[in-house]
């Protein structure tokens, strides 16, 4: 049954979909071994400008065209880092903010307290992150979104599993569909299956984004043992 979950899951509501967004997926493999997938996509010549790099085990992204960026408050942004067995990936700058709550004895829930949802009227779009604990075993995701009641709050969404079986994941994503404006994800993460290594993990998640929105994927692979770690990367676009 929960095969079954992960499997529709993936076909309703990435492959069947033609604008997710950006998008979290965290979890295991067969093997055990810890997955942490993040991708981007673009409807703008801005947002489609970018492509990932990874260097000093930081993922971040960074414009393909730089005499083309237009604005890059909130497209240029470290997406991953890892800190004492911890590995933080989201989609905006409060990836350094978790770094720096963690490096101060803060929580992953106390150092998103004080984050919003990005201040891009009229999308509101969510700032949706993720953590693995490699010591306790257990992943959190969160996902905070514009207050229904004035677009100047924000509701905090946190979950923890720490009970993730071999081959699955849990899916966060900013958006549940294309539209103007875009409609926000809504409820709580869902299954995806993770099968495979790095590479083909990144492959089947590139394969099945739309073709036209997608602009660029990692998956990161961790040893539970001994916290090794290798990154998988699938870019649209080349470096100018």
């Amino acid at each position: 049954m929960t095969a079954e979950v992960a499997a529709r899951n993936l076909q309703e509501r990435i492959a069947a979909n033609p604008y997710p967004g950006r998008g979290i997926v965290i979890g295991r493999n067969e093997a055990g071994e810890w997955i942490q997938v993040y991708w981007i996509m673009g409807r703008s010549p801005n947002s489609r400008n970018r492509l990932f790099a990874y260097e000093d085990e930081i993922l971040r992204t960074q414009a393909a065209d730089p005499s083309k960026v237009a604005d890059p408050s909130l497209i240029i942004y470290n997406a991953l880092r890892q800190l004492d067995g911890n590995s933080i990936v989201t989609n905006g700058a409060q990836t350094d903010g978790i770094y720096e709550g963690l490096q101060q004895g803060k929580s992953f829930a106390e150092s998103l307290l004080d984050w919003n949802h990005e201040p891009d009227a009229p999308n509101f779009t969510p700032r949706i992150s993720g953590l693995i604990e490699l010591a306790k075993g257990a992943v959190w995701l969160s996902a905070i979104k514009v207050s229904p009641f004035t677009s100047e709050q924000s509701e905090h969404h946190f979950f923890r599993y720490a009970d993730i079986q071999p081959g699955f994941g849990y899916a966060v994503t900013t958006y549940s569909g294309d539209g103007n404006p875009l409609p926000s994800f809504d409820g709580a993460p869902y299954l995806l299956a993770l099968q495979g290594d790095a590479a083909q993990i990144a492959a089947g998640f590139w394969g099945a984004l739309d073709e036209d929105n997608k602009i660029s994927l990692a998956v990161q692979q961790i040893d539970p043992k001994s916290g090794e770690s290798k990154m998988e990367i699938v870019n649209k676009y080349s470096a100018v």
